[in-house]
């Protein structure tokens, strides 16, 4: 990542997959001040211990209490948003928890980047946020809104940009499928799985990572990116872990659906997507920019004729076992895993 002449950047969330691995992209880049902001000391203390990097200031706080954030934005020039609950279950049996931290966190942070003037503000968002029918997918759709309501408010050409970016499930992050499914075969118990049929899209980390980037180097005032992903079935997810470690035979328990789960996931909508840039590797998606004057809707109306269809995870590419093998295989933490399995048979 080039520097671009980028003094100090804030994180919040830093501590989680996502945020350790931008912070060493950073440091790699020679930024000279990383701020990671969470409320896990632990995980700060460890990630101290690990870095023993002067340039890395560590502040305690949650981003749903204001005045954490404000005095963590102060003098910073970028800021990469995610903090959030992200866990499906835990959001459907404590909705109220993912409101305080994926909506009003998100607008603490939205109000510090705009008083700090701070000159960039990415917030991640989710596939989940498209068509919601959960708690966690309701709370990041709002997150969406209160990032673009805050960038519409301030307009163009003001000194803070304010975008979004959106993405599927990252591959081997902090609870997600993957390092389950190790586990359990490594640890003999049968490998669970919801509904073989489900689809979802497969994102590496550095995929992640890079549209941040993307939409902190290109972004315009409210625009939300996605990254064009591939995606396979839980089922063939699961027979390439498998074969990776030697157990094609491996037994499966299939446990039923859990709370607010989809069969698929969406990434854009086809109305998103009428409106949106075809950048190659990612879409930018346009803000809606009217105001509250609804005059023009009635006289004018918009004559945009949406032909096109959402996106998502049952019509984007569709990676085979042996192309899911081959994607896992670029991970590192999947590699020390089979490295380890395979010096252990010897």
């Amino acid at each position: 990542m080039a520097n671009n002449a980028i003094e100090s950047v804030l994180i919040t969330g830093g501590t989680g997959s996502f945020g350790k691995t931008m912070l060493k992209q950073l440091l790699a880049a020679d930024v000279p001040e990383i701020r990671i902001l969470s409320r896990d000391e632990e995980k700060q203390d460890a990630l101290r211990n690990e870095l023993r990097d002067a340039r890395v200031k560590y502040y305690i706080g949650d981003v749903r209490d204001r005045e954490s954030v404000e005095r963590a934005s102060k003098g910073v020039q970028n800021i990469f948003h995610a903090a959030a609950l992200k866990q499906v279950p835990s959001c459907e049996f404590f909705p109220m928890q993912a409101v305080q931290t994926n909506i009003i966190g998100s607008e603490n942070v939205v109000r510090a980047a705009i008083n700090e003037r701070v000159k960039s503000l990415v917030c991640l968002s989710t596939d989940k946020a498209v068509f919601p029918v959960n708690a966690m997918g309701m709370s990041k759709a709002m997150m969406e809104k209160v990032a673009q309501a805050g960038a519409r408010e301030i307009g163009q050409g003001a000194e803070t940009t304010i975008s979004c970016v959106r993405y599927g499930n990252v591959m081997y992050s902090r609870g997600s499928a993957i390092p389950l499914f190790i586990k359990q075969i490594k640890s003999g118990n049968p490998i669970t799985v919801t509904e073989p049929t489900m689809t979802r899209f497969l994102m590496p980390l550095r995929d992640s990572v890079a549209l941040v980037k993307y939409a902190f180097e290109h972004a315009n005032q409210g625009d939300l990116f996605i990254k064009k992903a591939p995606a396979s079935t839980i089922i063939d997810l699961v027979q390439a872990i498998k074969e990776l470690f030697d157990a094609p035979d491996h037994p499966v328990e299939i446990i039923g659906w859990r709370h607010a789960e989809k069969l698929y996931e969406t990434l854009a909508s086809a109305q998103e997507l009428a409106t949106s840039d075809d950048m190659g590797d990612y879409y930018r998606i346009h803000m809606d920019n009217r105001d509250l004057n609804y005059k023009p809707y009635f006289e004018e109306g918009d004559k945009t004729t949406v032909s096109l269809e959402d996106y998502h995870s049952h019509n984007t590419q569709q990676l085979s076992v042996a192309e899911v093998k081959d994607l896992l295989m670029t991970l590192p933490e999947v590699q020390a895993e089979v490295a380890a399995h395979k010096e252990g048979v010897k």
